[in-house]
């Protein structure tokens, strides 16, 4: 790998796009031998939650409508059903992938994509503290650890440290993705692309930028990055 090279991801478990870019983001770490690192961008948290009523339910059901179409994922539109007073708050999955960046690291990015998955797909209120021990599962990290971080203030004031290093990205909108070589930065994306377009144009960069350099950036057939 190219000398202090890496992929920012900002991104929020909770925004539909993001989840339409999950597979996409996969796809990189089968290819590239550049590590992604997540950065949590705060969708809607705390103050800035929304209780979901008729009105806003019809706004989700149309984002989530124009990312399935543009990206196949799967959606449980039940959950939009839900009339109990639920807020959209981001904050809880915000601070539970800080929580989980904390014991593995590595697994931040799969863990993202875990509560994703369990949000859009699989109808979990992941804003309920409750609901994490069986979304932790496929992950080898001490479920009691991280029910002690997902309550602290640390990891509190960790997540919204990462909404404002997103925001010194000029990220306001989610997903994001950049490229860090050194001290310098790039945007990647602004926004959901698919794979067969934003990966040609990535990959025809980096040989660019890097031919000459003796590193190995793609992943080998066959093999594990």
């Amino acid at each position: 790998m190219a000398q202090d090279l890496e992929f920012i991801y900002v991104g929020d478990p909770m925004c539909s796009w993001c989840w339409g870019f999950a597979p996409v983001l996969e796809r990189m770490t089968e290819v590239y031998d550049i590590p992604i690192r997540v950065v949590v961008g705060g969708l809607r948290p705390g103050s800035d939650g929304q209780e979901l009523d008729d009105r806003f339910a019809l706004t989700l059901a149309h984002h989530w409508e124009q990312v399935e179409h543009a990206s196949s994922q799967p959606f449980d539109r039940a959950f939009l059903e839900r009339r109990d007073g639920w807020v959209y708050d981001t904050e809880t999955p915000a601070i539970a992938v800080a929580a989980m960046r904390e014991l593995s690291p590595d697994d931040t990015l799969r863990f993202h994509t875990r509560l994703q998955r369990a949000f859009y797909a699989e109808g979990v209120d992941i804003t309920d503290r409750s609901a994490y021990p069986p979304l932790l599962d496929d992950f080898d990290i001490d479920a009691g650890k991280f029910a002690d971080l997902l309550a602290s203030d640390e990891m509190r004031t960790r997540a919204w440290q990462d909404f404002a290093e997103a925001r010194s990205y000029g990220a306001t909108g989610f997903p994001t993705l950049l490229v860090r070589d050194g001290e310098e930065y790039g945007i990647v994306t602004r926004g959901y692309l698919p794979a067969d377009r934003l990966l040609p144009a990535l990959s025809d960069w980096l040989l660019t930028k890097y031919t000459d350099t003796g590193e190995a950036l793609f992943c080998e057939p066959g093999t594990v990055c």
